[in-house]
């Protein structure tokens, strides 16, 4: 039985968001793009997360893409900087819920973990890996880029990923406790 996926993944930033986009068919992974959006040059936060909420919106319906991976914030030195990255993860995971597309989130650690074996890779250590993975022949000026495909490979890495009854979609979350929702 043949079974394909578009995985859509998502490193979250309110200067730069990175992303890239693989098919996974049964144990075939293809690549099929990775890029940014610089967003470093709108100065008002609220319209940084619109621009992502489209542009992620966007790149489903481009690519018809029927999973999502995104890279969780990591807990810093500055309370806001996180602030403003669960924000934004909450602009891209949005428009994945609004396109009903199952969201799964992965530690940063744990994306490395998959990809190159070490959770304290380096950002050019990931790259390198990719680039070697799936054959990109040369690489991005930005590694936000490689660390959205990162987070959409480890999800294609991971055993037994495709969606069941014992995991619980957003959607489902949402339906089974509307108590919790504002």
């Amino acid at each position: 039985m043949i079974k394909e996926k578009i995985i859509l993944g998502i490193d979250p930033g309110t200067n730069i968001m990175g992303y890239g986009v693989i098919k996974k068919r049964n144990d075939k992974i293809d690549f099929l793009c990775l890029d940014v959006i610089l967003l470093n040059k709108i100065k008002d936060h609220n319209l940084k997360l619109k621009k992502i909420f489209e542009k992620t919106s966007e790149l489903i319906k481009i690519f018809s893409a029927n999973e999502m991976a995104v890279e969780a914030p990591f807990f810093g030195k500055n309370p806001q900087s996180m602030l403003k990255l669960g924000r934004a993860q909450g602009a891209a995971m949005t428009a994945g819920i609004m396109h009903n597309i199952p969201i799964t989130e992965y530690a940063p650690k744990k994306i490395k973990m998959a990809i190159t074996g070490n959770g304290k890779s380096s950002k050019e250590q990931v790259a390198g890996m990719l680039m070697n993975m799936l054959s990109i022949q040369e690489k991005p000026k930005y590694l936000d880029a490689t660390d959205g495909l990162a987070a959409a490979m480890c999800h294609a890495l991971q055993k037994n990923n495709l969606k069941t009854d014992n995991k619980q979609s957003w959607e489902q979350y949402i339906k089974s406790n509307p108590n919790r929702i504002n």
